[in-house]
């Protein structure tokens, strides 16, 4: 018979401690999932917005392009950009200033009422196709070339 000072000692970790250590890597993992998840929801929130800010910034660009007076009124449409469907709305209002427009697009996924971007541009009178900086390169009313100043 063995005496207890003579018994083996034992080695290891009780079943205590393991389901402890368990408890704080599956809390640890747990966080570790949460911000993954969060910068994923980040990076498309900042795709989609940055998408929107594009498509906005066409439509203005292509209401310049067409090289008309636009009418004070809102317009809409769709898009398919980045295999992705967007609508977009542009509301032309007049500024107090004549033939200036303010124009405001507002773009959205298509099929959902929330506006992801607002863009706002400005589109003045139509001019002749590269005649729009004359007024610069020939120092028009109000400004002076350089070359014309008098040192004296």
């Amino acid at each position: 018979m063995m005496r207890p000072s003579e018994r083996p000692q034992q080695t290891g970790f009780t079943l205590i401690e393991v389901m402890v250590a368990l408890v704080i890597v599956s809390i640890g993992l747990a966080a570790v999932g949460a911000s993954v998840s969060q910068m994923v929801d980040a990076a498309t929130t900042i795709q989609q917005r940055t998408y929107a800010s594009w498509i906005a910034q066409n439509r203005i660009a292509e209401m310049r392009l067409e090289n008309i007076i636009p009418e004070v009124d809102t317009s809409s449409g769709e898009v398919r950009y980045a295999n992705t469907d967007w609508t977009w709305r542009a509301d032309v209002s007049e500024t107090g200033v004549e033939n200036l427009f303010r124009v405001d697009v507002e773009v959205s996924l298509a099929g959902s009422d929330d506006t992801i971007r607002t863009v706002t541009g400005f589109i003045g009178e139509p001019v002749i196709p590269g005649n729009g900086n004359l007024i610069w390169s020939q120092g028009g009313p109000g400004l002076s070339d350089p070359g014309d100043e008098d040192d004296s």
